[in-house]
């Protein structure tokens, strides 16, 4: 490679933008960020969390209910008379309920961080309604404001001009001041004849 074939590399480096030589990179080809980029493969199953969340917000709404208290109860009763009461042959968890308790630990497992997932989109729920009520109010702060200083303009505009009342109230005083010249008015004119 000579040194003018150099040169003409590295003009056309500059001319695209770089301001070095790269040497020995191949030319890719420019990445478009007004595009998304193709998904990469994963091994991992993909899966919705808005679904997974309503999912496991169901779930929790249900763990929370009076009826779910019943069945359980219910539930650990008939397991624990069938398997105290029932023939040999039939029992399929003896005296210290390994199983039922196997069960039940696996039951609390799974509902705990179903309850704990659910109560945190409950809190990012109830903070974006607490934002939309905090600039709500922000809002009728600043027009209660606003139209609070809209009507003090108005008051001051209001003192400078002549209402009814007022110009009323002038015009009876010019006429108390002209009945009492009248008197005086004819009094002088008597005088002077």
């Amino acid at each position: 490679m000579g040194a003018e074939e150099r040169d003409g590399g590295r003009e056309r480096s500059r001319a695209n933008g770089a301001s070095a030589l790269r040497r020995g990179a191949v030319d890719r080809p420019r990445v478009r960020l007004d595009q998304p980029r193709a998904p990469r493969r994963t091994f991992l199953p993909e899966y919705d969390p808005e679904a997974f969340g309503r999912l496991s917000e169901k779930i929790a709404r249900f763990l929370g209910t009076g009826r779910f208290i019943v069945w359980m109860t219910f539930t650990i009763i008939v397991w624990v008379i069938w398997n105290t009461t029932a023939p040999s042959g039939l029992r399929f968890d003896q005296y210290p309920f390994i199983f039922l308790t196997l069960a039940l630990s696996l039951q609390a497992s799974y509902a705990a961080p179903l309850i704990l997932l659910a109560q945190n989109r409950q809190d990012d729920r109830d903070r974006v309604t607490h934002e939309q009520d905090r600039k709500q109010n922000e809002r009728s702060i600043a027009d209660t404001e606003y139209l609070t200083r809209e009507i003090a303009a108005l008051r001051l505009g209001l003192g400078e001009v002549a209402t009814r009342d007022w110009i009323r109230s002038e015009i009876e005083d010019l006429l108390r001041d002209l009945e009492l010249r009248q008197p005086a008015a004819a009094e002088s004119d008597e005088r002077d004849r």
